[in-house]
């Protein structure tokens, strides 16, 4: 009789944790980047070196080509992640933008307009005049502080380049804090500009361990066209990142590494892909130690209307210019993104 109650009761138990068990849903949401490849509008701004993006200018860029590029750049937006569930971002850092004025001309674009959009951007030194920016949906997110951070190189006190910008705020109601970059260029070559990587990966660094001073579990997400590959120092050394499922103390976890060394790449040069756009994120997101958002899979948006589909450069992404001829493509970079998790009852 008693090994019958005992029998019982122990089944009663599994019978309760399996039905709290299966009471967990899992939520996820997506955040993505995306260099939008010269978003110039057409008017000349004499601050900047615009020049080349006006009528008169060497890419005849007109309001028509525009228009076209404002289009093309919404529905790819809208676009990024349909091969995934819950894959549609909901935040999406973005580079190569001139100025407030064409984010808002972009998120009034359709299908982008019917998304409810917002644009959080400043204006950066940048001698060509291009910025980082954060677009978001403001039913997920609410950004709570914004911090740009400039960057300044004690040996070239003249060269400019693009500010880092500190986004924290509720998604979803739990705190994250998001740093999106557009490192400098290889503009001379790679190795004679590798030490502006570096130097732009000790500034992301110097604010990832700022926060996480404060808080050694908080959720960051660097993200970004770093113009380097998750194998280059700037990133494995400096900004100490792995792909290793065990973190080390100190380290950041690199989903892009594992998608480089698989031959995948966001931008082909010469022949040769490679993996600049990258999105890094810190311990507390790759493995929390509540019941919160995680890490769940990295992806490298590439599908074919973004691909130029003959000749050449056949699988390449399909450009707005090349070699100075207009394609009427989309952006000389595939887009990215990452799929969070968490456990709701």
């Amino acid at each position: 009789m008693f090994k019958f109650l005992a029998s019982v009761l122990i089944s009663g138990l599994l019978f309760s944790v399996q039905s709290a068990s299966a009471q967990k849903k899992i939520e996820r949401v997506s955040i993505g980047f995306y260099n939008l490849e010269n978003l110039f509008d057409t008017e000349n701004d004499t601050t900047i070196n615009d020049e080349e993006f006006l009528p008169e200018g060497g890419m005849k860029w007109t309001q028509q080509k525009y228009e076209n590029k404002l289009q093309h750049m919404a529905y790819a937006i809208s676009k990024i992640g349909d091969n995934v569930k819950n894959g549609h971002p909901v935040i999406m850092g973005v580079s190569e933008i001139e100025n407030r004025r064409v984010l808002e001309d972009l998120i009034n674009t359709k299908p982008l307009s019917e998304q409810n959009w917002k644009i959080i951007h400043f204006n950066s030194p940048d001698r060509r005049g291009i910025d980082v920016a954060l677009l978001y949906r403001s039913g997920y997110f609410i950004p709570t502080n914004i911090h740009p951070y400039p960057y300044h190189l004690v040996s070239k006190p003249n060269f400019r380049t693009r500010d880092q910008l500190l986004i924290s705020g509720l998604l979803l109601d739990e705190k994250i804090n998001i740093i999106v970059n557009h490192w400098p260029s290889r503009y001379g070559g790679e190795l004679s500009s590798r030490p502006l990587r570096d130097s732009a990966a000790v500034l992301t660094r110097h604010i990832t361990d700022s926060i996480m001073q404060d808080d050694p579990e908080a959720k960051i997400i660097i993200m970004g066209d770093l113009n380097d590959d998750p194998i280059n120092e700037s990133v494995q050394k400096y900004l100490n990142t792995t792909d290793n499922k065990k973190l080390e103390d100190g380290q950041l976890y690199n989903p892009m590494l594992t998608l480089f060394n698989k031959g995948l790449g966001s931008l082909a040069y010469r022949d040769q892909w490679n993996l600049f756009d990258q999105i890094i994120i810190s311990p507390g997101l790759y493995k929390p130690k509540d019941n919160s958002f995680e890490f769940q899979k990295a992806f490298i948006y590439n599908e074919e209307f973004l691909r130029q589909q003959e000749g050449r450069y056949k699988g390449y992404p399909l450009r707005t210019h090349a070699g100075g001829a207009y394609l009427n493509g989309y952006s000389d970079h595939f887009p990215v993104f990452i799929l969070l998790k968490r456990y709701i009852r």
